[in-house]
C-alpha cells in the first residue's frame, strides 16, 4: 500500500505522503514555477522521470536515481529534421506541423530500462537505456494515415496513452488526440490501427464508426487482465475484453459519460473510475457538483461517490492524467484544474481534500 504520491502541476512538482494520524501533506516540492506536463515514478525503483514544459526554452527532461534526493537533466526526445519542401500540416486547422517536441503527454514503462514517450504533434519515443537516448517510431509517425490525425484540446494531435502489456512488453497500444487506437506486437515494427465499436459523434454520420477519427481521452489497462481496457472517449465510455480490438459504448452513466480520467483496479477489471464532466464547451462539473463515478461490475451499474468532496458549487475539471490508483487498488488520487487534490483510502467511499491551493494539476502517479 503506497503511503506517498507525486503531483505534477503548472507551478512545480510535489510530493505528498501520509502522515502517522493518516493525513495526508505536501512533504516536498522541486522544479518551483515550472510546469510539469507528465511524470513516471519507476516501478519497483527509485528512479523517477519528470518532464518540464518551459515555454521559451522548450520541452526539458529531468531523472533521479535516488527517488527524489538529486535530479539530472536528460535527453528530451527530438525528431529528426523535417525533410526539405515537405508539406505535412494538420489536416483540421491547416497548420505546418513542427517537427518537434511541443509537449510531453505521456511517458511509461516496458522491459527494464526501456522507456516510452508520447508527444504533441503525435510522435511516440522509445528508450532502452532509461531515457539517455530516444528513438521516434518512424514506423508509426510515417504511416500515411498519420497525417489525418487532428488536434482535439490542442493544435496538434497528441499520444496520451501508451498500454504496454505486462505478459509481453513487444506488445505496446497507444491511444491518441484526435486519431484512434494503434497496436504493435513488435515493440513498434509495425503498428495497426484497432477500435472496432468506437463511435463519435462530430464527425459526419458516416464517418461515425471509422476507426481513425475516433477521440479517446484516455486508455487504461487492468494489470492483472491485460485484455481489459476502459476508455474515456470525448462520445463516451468504453470498455474492451480483448486487448482493443472491439469495444461497447456503456449508455447510462449518471450524471455523464462525457469526461477525461479514468482509472482501473490493479486486480479487478470490473472495477473503474471516472469524473465526470458536462459535455462539451463548459468543461465543468455537472450542475457544479464535482463527483466521482465508479462501476465495481463491469459497467453494467455506477455509483456516484460525493462523500468528502465539496458540498458548495465547484469548477474544478480533472485533466486525463489527474487520477490514479494505487497499486493495491484501495487508494485513489485525482487533482483538478482549480488546484484541489484529494485522497480516497476505501476506493472512493469517502474523500479527504489534501489541498486546495496548489497550482493547477496536470498528472497524479502513487509511488511504489
Amino acid at each position: 500500500m503506497s503511503d506517498r504520491l507525486l503531483v505534477g502541476t503548472r507551478k512545480g512538482l510535489f510530493r505528498i505522503e501520509r502522515s502517522g494520524d493518516g493525513r495526508w501533506e505536501i512533504a516536498r516540492t522541486w522544479f518551483a514555477g515550472d510546469p510539469v506536463s507528465m511524470l513516471l515514478p519507476e516501478p519497483d525503483d527509485r528512479r523517477i522521470h519528470a518532464a518540464l514544459d518551459l515555454g521559451h526554452f522548450g520541452v526539458k527532461m529531468q531523472r533521479s536515481e535516488d527517488a527524489g534526493e538529486t535530479w539530472s537533466e536528460v535527453s528530451t526526445p527530438a525528431f529528426p529534421p523535417k525533410p526539405e519542401g515537405l508539406e505535412d500540416k494538420d489536416p483540421m486547422r491547416g497548420l505546418d506541423l513542427p517537427w518537434s517536441t511541443q509537449m510531453i503527454w505521456s511517458l511509461e514503462a516496458g522491459a527494464r530500462n526501456e522507456l516510452w514517450c508520447g508527444v504533441i504533434p503525435g510522435g511516440l519515443f522509445r528508450s532502452d537505456d532509461g531515457g539517455d537516448n530516444w528513438t521516434l517510431m518512424r514506423s508509426l509517425w510515417d504511416d500515411p494515415r498519420r497525417r489525418k490525425w487532428v488536434g482535439g484540446g490542442f493544435d496538434f494531435a497528441g499520444i496520451h496513452s501508451i498500454l504496454v502489456d505486462p505478459r509481453d512488453s513487444a506488445h505496446v497500444t497507444v491511444g491518441v488526440s484526435v486519431g484512434g487506437v494503434w497496436m504493435t506486437r513488435d515493440s513498434g515494427g509495425n503498428w495497426e490501427l484497432i477500435g472496432k465499436g468506437l463511435r463519435n459523434a462530430y464527425m459526419p454520420p458516416e464517418m461515425a464508426d471509422d476507426p481513425l477519427p475516433q477521440d479517446p481521452h484516455r486508455i487504461v489497462q487492468c494489470p492483472a487482465h491485460p485484455d481489459r481496457l476502459w476508455m474515456q472517449h470525448h462520445n463516451g465510455i468504453f470498455r474492451s475484453d480483448d486487448g482493443g480490438e472491439n469495444w461497447r459504448e456503456l449508455g447510462d452513466v449518471p450524471p455523464s459519460s462525457f469526461g477525461f480520467a479514468v482509472a482501473v483496479h490493479p486486480s479487478d477489471p470490473d472495477i473503474a473510475w471516472f469524473v465526470p464532466a458536462k459535455k462539451d464547451e463548459q468543461r465543468i462539473p455537472v450542475d457544479a457538483r464535482l463527483v466521482v463515478t465508479r462501476t465495481r461490475d463491469g459497467g453494467e451499474h455506477f455509483d456516484v461517490l460525493t462523500n468528502g468532496l465539496p458540498d458548495e458549487p465547484a469548477w474544478d475539471l480533472v485533466y486525463r492524467h489527474a487520477l490514479d490508483v494505487s497499486g493495491d487498488g484501495n487508494r485513489l488520487a485525482f487533482g483538478s484544474t482549480t488546484g484541489s487534490l484529494w485522497v480516497s483510502e476505501d476506493q472512493g467511499d469517502s474523500w479527504q481534500v489534501v489541498s486546495e491551493h496548489l497550482p493547477p494539476v496536470a498528472c497524479v502517479r502513487f509511488e511504489a
